[in-house]
């Protein structure tokens, strides 16, 4: 029993072969097809290898160089950051928020003049 369902199965997978086979076509068509498939990958390969070509970095320069340069870079950031800091005099906490005294109690300012010499020209009164 065993083998009679083995042999329906064989000549049903046969039919089924040969239906496939007339939808596909001609074997050579199938070479056709997977040698323009070969063709393609060819192409798509060669694509890729000239996107991934670098052309800014020199193929000599190692791990370490390229570290040395990024810390040279981050040093020179730093710097520039510093450099470009509020200085303290200008910084919001360096003033009082609100004026403690009256202008020129707390400095040595001298008084405007207060009359005119006699050329016309303002003088101080001493």
């Amino acid at each position: 029993k065993d083998t009679v369902t083995t042999v329906a199965a064989m000549k049903s997978a046969n039919t089924q072969l040969k239906s496939t086979i007339t939808e596909i076509g001609d074997i050579d068509d199938i070479y056709d097809i997977t040698d323009d498939m070969a063709d393609l990958m060819e192409d798509m390969d060669e694509v890729n290898n000239v996107l991934a070509s670098n052309y800014a970095t020199p193929d000599d320069i190692d791990e370490a160089d390229l570290e040395a340069e990024l810390d040279l870079l981050e040093d020179e950031f730093e710097t520039e950051a510093d450099a470009d800091a509020t200085p303290s005099y200008l910084q919001d906490d360096a003033l009082p928020a609100q004026p403690t005294s009256a202008p020129g109690v707390e400095l040595d300012i001298p008084q405007a003049p207060s009359g005119l010499g006699e050329d016309g020209l303002p003088m101080r009164v001493r």
